[in-house]
């Protein structure tokens, strides 16, 4: 199992491998966002040699507003044509996995009309994503893609497809945490992982492990169960790194017991 986080968009990118390697983190999860992030603006080659002089292995994500379910079909072709100068980013700076946030917003139309606008996006994406050697993956979210049936909607009509399973959004507008559920379901197909905690309702506070109510015990020991020992992110935002680093120390642990 490796231990990563994600780079701060504000920042510059060289500079947040730098301080994750002091930490003695493992991989980047390179978000690619504006205003200093931009798939349009970072230096891809540097960014490589970077994560190549650290030793740092390193996952793809993109932004979580992209509108690939867009009812304005110039929209929707605008978001893939973003994602498809993503995948190239990320086949420069080594990544074989890229992420991607299924899209909900579409005002006064069914489930059925924003499932089926996503699945033309993410089918559109797939031949540059061969073509690129990376896989591409759905992340849940709070809401409408947040349990193994609504998660089935985009996964079972699509088989290449991977699952960037989110353990914190699992606890958010659900009854109790999906994790567990969702794996039982689509374990196989995990290929990489984000873990912070909340408070459960419908807040994503992304707080350090162990701040909130989060039993994300069980969430590991079910992923282990299903094999998976890749990358897990801890998605911790705060100012102090040290929550950060607290967090790394607490996962480490659990992932050693379990």
């Amino acid at each position: 199992m490796q231990i990563g986080t994600m780079n701060h968009p504000v920042r510059n990118v060289i500079e947040e491998i730098a301080w994750m390697a002091d930490m003695g983190l493992e991989f980047l999860d390179l978000t690619l966002e504006p205003p200093a992030a931009a798939s349009w603006l970072v230096d891809a080659d540097a960014i490589r040699q970077a994560l190549e002089r650290n030793r740092m292995a390193v996952v793809g994500h993109t932004p979580f507003y992209l509108p690939m379910a867009s009812a304005i079909e110039e929209i929707r072709l605008a978001a893939v044509s973003e994602l498809r100068r993503c995948l190239k980013v990320f086949s420069i700076v080594g990544a074989r996995w890229m992420n991607i946030h299924p899209d909900r917003y579409t005002p006064m139309h069914n489930r059925a009309f924003f499932i089926g606008r996503n699945l033309e996006s993410l089918r559109e994406l797939l031949p540059a994503a061969r073509e690129y050697g990376i896989g591409l993956m759905i992340e849940n979210l709070p809401g409408d893609f947040n349990n193994a049936a609504q998660l089935g909607d985009l996964l079972e009509p699509i088989g290449e497809l991977g699952l960037h399973l989110d353990i914190g959004h699992a606890n958010l507008s659900n009854p109790q945490n999906a994790s567990e559920q969702i794996l039982a379901a689509y374990g196989s197909r995990v290929r990489h992982v984000h873990l912070h905690d909340n408070m459960g309702g419908n807040a994503d506070l992304h707080m350090p492990l162990g701040a909130g109510k989060l039993e994300f015990a069980g969430a590991i020991r079910a992923l282990k169960k299903c094999g998976y020992d890749g990358t897990i992110t801890l998605e911790v935002f705060t100012p102090d790194r040290h929550y950060l680093a607290y967090s790394r120390d607490v996962l480490r642990r659990l992932w050693n017991q379990l």
